[in-house]
């Protein structure tokens, strides 16, 4: 199977109770379950809870890691349900252990009251040529996120699509929110000489502690997308970023945050930050 074939089996959560599901992982190198991936699973399990509405906004916080080696039991827990909105938290454990929770907002589609949409700072030209289905990326202007000689702003863009992913807003929002995992720490690396996103988990330590997501209008993941992220500040063994996500007519569709962690690892004394 492709990256995209392993990404939609894993949001096809097997029921095994009321509110209860059970899912496999995206295999990775490491072992340990991406984040992206649990955002994902939320999504669809938050969705299939309240028919009707779709995620406006998922905050989760990735407390312990997961093992891609077992299965992980997802619980939905309503909070409350009205017309237009509601909400609930989704809960990932392994063999009983708890190890990751996200509190989902859920909206009925209203009509406009009053409206607004930043458009996008330039006018967006998606990338070119043929590519071989499945998940698709470029970073734009050649930005190489793994040279840790590769000194920049602390913004990166990115451009990224599903290429045969099924035309379902669930889904869409499934796939976006896996996409949108794993840049930020590299943007907030790229000021720094000597730091680079091929050092971590080798003499950099780095994780995603947090991650909030936040939905504004209908996209399908299949098309072209263009994140636009931004990292204000590191410090403190902490980074934090945020971008926005457009369609290629400069539509703003989404917005997300993330906090991270990023500091050396034992026998790199140099330091990080």
């Amino acid at each position: 199977m492709n990256e995209l074939d392993d990404i939609l089996a894993s949001l096809d959560l097997e029921p095994t109770g009321e509110g209860r599901y059970r899912a496999g992982n995206v295999p990775v190198a490491h072992g340990v379950v991406f984040g992206g991936q649990l955002m994902g699973q939320a999504i669809v399990a938050a969705a299939r809870s309240q028919p009707g509405k779709l995620v406006k906004t998922l905050h989760i916080v990735f407390a312990r890691s997961g093992s891609t080696a077992e299965p992980v039991d997802i619980e939905v827990d309503t909070i409350a349900t009205g017309r237009s909105v509601g909400s609930c938290t989704v809960s990932f454990s392994q063999a009983g252990r708890l190890f990751t929770r996200g509190t989902v907002l859920l909206s009925a589609d209203e009509a406009d009251f009053v409206t607004y949409r930043e458009p996008a700072t330039s006018a967006l030209t998606p990338p070119s040529g043929r590519r071989p289905p499945g998940w698709q990326i470029e970073i734009a202007g050649g930005v190489d996120i793994n040279d840790p000689d590769a000194v920049g702003p602390a913004e990166l863009d990115v451009w990224t699509r599903f290429d045969g992913a099924p035309d379902d807003p669930v889904i869409s929002q499934a796939l976006l929110s896996y996409a949108t995992d794993g840049f930020l720490i590299a943007t907030a690396m790229r000021p720094h000489k000597g730091v680079g996103q091929a050092q971590s988990h080798h003499t950099v330590s780095t994780a995603v502690l947090g991650h909030t997501i936040t939905f504004h209008e209908p996209f399908s993941a299949g098309e072209w997308m263009f994140l636009a992220h931004r990292s204000p500040y590191a410090g403190r063994g902490r980074t934090y970023g945020r971008a926005d996500v457009y369609r290629i007519d400069g539509t703003l569709v989404a917005s997300f945050t993330q906090d991270n962690l990023i500091r050396s690892r034992p026998g790199d004394a140099r330091g990080v930050l």
